[in-house]
């Protein structure tokens, strides 16, 4: 009896995760690292950093007039002020999206991204044809992810790098007033903070 694979049905992430588990496995049998430092490094982007973080810092914008202008004047040092800050993001841009003009970032020589606020990259983040198109079709791929604007509205791509990174303040959505920074954090999404995708209003999310 043989046992025939069809690997055209393992998606792409699949692919990733199970080179990342082998060098893993590799990595904790020649004794290069532990598995309690592999289980503290996911604890810690999992729980401590990632875009729980970003989606903070934008609520406290939203409401905070103040912070939202240092932000945007040095999105570093105003992030610093809410104890965020670290390695991959030294150097950060906060992208504003109003009525006219709507901000999208990629990498398009690798996946430079700030980490301190979002968290590690998505994989689609890393990919190929995201880099490309995103520099060539910024309309396409964010209708891909169900983000569709009006033509009045001026797209624009901002193209990250290891010296500087960008990431994107959202419009706070109508029907918010009297809110929470708790309350408006939950709305914000890691995708929203890259751009892809706008922020939900309360009754949409």
């Amino acid at each position: 009896m043989s046992l025939h694979h069809d690997h055209s049905t393992i998606s792409a992430d699949d692919r990733i995760a199970a080179r990342v588990k082998a060098m893993e496995a590799i990595l904790v049998e020649k004794g290069i690292i532990g598995t309690d430092a592999i289980d503290y490094m996911s604890s810690v982007y999992e729980n401590e950093v990632g875009p729980q973080l970003g989606a903070k810092i934008v609520a406290r914008a939203w409401v905070d007039p103040d912070f939202r202008q240092r932000l945007l004047v040095d999105a570093t040092e105003a992030c610093k002020e809410m104890g965020v800050s670290g390695m991959q993001g030294e150097e950060m841009i906060a992208l504003e999206d109003t009525d006219t003009v709507h901000n999208m970032v990629v990498c398009t020589l690798c996946s430079c991204y700030p980490w301190p606020v979002l968290g590690l990259p998505p994989n689609w983040y890393k990919y190929p044809a995201y880099r490309a198109r995103t520099a060539r079709d910024p309309r396409g791929v964010m209708a891909e992810f169900g983000l569709e604007l009006p033509e009045s509205v001026e797209i624009r791509v901002w193209d990250s790098s290891a010296e500087l990174r960008y990431w994107v303040l959202p419009q706070r959505p109508a029907g918010t007033e009297g809110w929470s920074e708790e309350q408006l954090a939950e709305l914000v999404t890691r995708d929203s903070l890259i751009g892809v995708a706008g922020v939900a209003s309360p009754k949409a999310a």
